[in-house]
């Protein structure tokens, strides 16, 4: 009876071991062949940010780099593409897309304003958004911002924004 129970032992403990190392679908980083530059509708957890490697599950926040070549890397936050893009040679030329939160739309990063103060997947508190608002910055900013760590995720900063915020400055 015994050696029956450490064979059957050792069978579940194989059995265990090929289902752990069988291929499971992984986010991927990079797609290929986007030679229209052309925005690319997020699946929950196909993709993976380029910058903080988080799978990305809603393109409510989402932003996409895309470079002439047709390459396209994805991003769960707007703060990441930033941070990410700030030093690509292809800064410049690249096409940026973001999805904005009033029209629920992929449109051209550089055009889209962005508030500062929003609940964002990793912190920094970016949000794009179509039409200019209040306390609304324009792409340069944002990613000015960013290279400076002027973001949600420095507390002091975040206090400071609450601050103006309530005595109705910039």
């Amino acid at each position: 009876m015994k050696k029956i129970v450490i064979v059957l032992g050792f069978i579940v403990l194989v059995v265990i071991l090929f289902l752990s190392l069988a291929e499971k679908p992984h986010p991927k980083i990079v797609l290929l062949g986007n030679i229209g530059q052309k925005a690319v509708e997020i699946v929950p957890n196909a993709w993976q940010c380029s910058a903080c490697k988080m799978p990305i599950t809603s393109q409510r926040h989402a932003g996409e780099v895309v470079t002439d070549d047709g390459k396209t890397w994805f991003f769960d936050d707007v703060g990441c593409l930033a941070g990410w893009l700030s030093d690509k040679p292809f800064r410049e030329k690249a096409v940026v897309w973001v999805h904005t939160l009033d029209t629920k739309r992929w449109i051209d990063g550089r055009k889209a304003w962005y508030s500062v103060l929003e609940n964002t997947p990793m912190g920094y508190g970016f949000s794009a958004y179509e039409k200019q608002g209040p306390d609304r910055i324009d792409f340069a900013t944002m990613c000015g911002r960013m290279a400076r760590g002027e973001n949600l995720t420095d507390r002091e900063y975040a206090r400071k924004l609450l601050k103006e915020r309530r005595h109705g400055s910039r």
